[in-house]
């Protein structure tokens, strides 16, 4: 599995199993299979209402933990100090184990002051609750608050990025102040797969679509984690770490944007 280095010296597989919307019994069943071909990286959130689903799979797969890169989110209503705190347990406890490889504030929340967040989050990682801390859906001015508070503190910064919503600008923010970023909806919500331009590309170089839209995420740095449930995806996913595509084709793609946003809701801070 591909790994890259956060600013903490911590390794996060570059490819990730997305969870969301995945419940229940086939949320079990599915980070089964997924650790079993080799998956190490699983991404969730307390939003999810998934993590008590995603325990007992962790606890049969056999795989010691600090081989296991296990993600969560804290909701943005959740953000104050003390509530902050006991969310973060609150996952601990679902997911049932000692430690999270990273915690992500989930969305920004203008009405709660991020300073009371961060010291939060500075705490959990003091006491070795958290081994790395990030954000998700953070502008460039976000970020610029938060690196001014606290330098160093978020290595992560996960947000929806596919060929159609190319966030260059925020992509290239990241990279210069050490932040890694992570791509989530990276298939653009399966898009990639009926639009002809990538169709043919794939055929072309004898990918699939998945394969071609994951590497191109992966040649410029980024972590991915899309979801899948079924094991020919997850399948798919995973041997686009052993493909090797000419640089050219993936440039093509650079020329897709549409600043396209499919994950917008009314809260949104963009």
């Amino acid at each position: 599995m591909g790994k890259t280095t956060l600013n903490s010296g911590q390794e996060i597989p570059i490819l990730g199993l997305g969870t969301w919307q995945l419940t229940g019994n086939e949320c079990t069943e599915t980070i089964k299979e997924a650790l079993k071909m080799g998956y190490r990286h699983i991404d969730t959130a307390d939003a999810y209402e998934n993590q008590r689903e995603i325990a007992p799979a962790l606890k049969v797969s056999g795989i010691k933990r600090s081989e296991l890169f296990i993600t969560s989110k804290v909701n943005r209503h959740n953000l104050h100090y003390n509530d902050f705190l006991k969310t973060a347990n609150k996952i601990l406890n679902e997911l049932d184990i000692e430690y999270l490889d990273l915690l992500l504030i989930h969305w920004p929340n203008k009405d709660i002051p991020v300073e009371e967040t961060l010291k939060a989050m500075a705490e959990l990682k003091e006491k070795g609750k958290v081994k790395d801390l990030g954000v998700s859906n953070f502008t460039e001015s976000h970020l610029e608050k938060v690196l001014d508070i606290y330098p160093g503190l978020i290595s992560v910064n996960q947000v929806e990025f596919h060929p159609y919503l190319y966030q260059k600008r925020l992509l290239n923010f990241c990279q210069e102040h050490d932040i890694v970023l992570t791509a989530y909806s990276p298939l653009a919500r399966g898009m990639v797969f009926e639009d002809p331009r990538i169709k043919n590309l794939a055929e072309e170089y004898k990918q699939t679509p998945v394969q071609l839209v994951l590497k191109w995420l992966m040649e410029k740095g980024i972590v991915v984690i899309p979801k899948a449930s079924s094991a020919v995806h997850l399948k798919d996913n995973l041997e686009v770490l052993n493909q090797d595509i000419p640089a050219k084709a993936l440039e093509v793609l650079d020329t897709f944007n549409e600043n396209k946003r499919l994950i917008d809701p009314s809260f949104s801070e963009f």
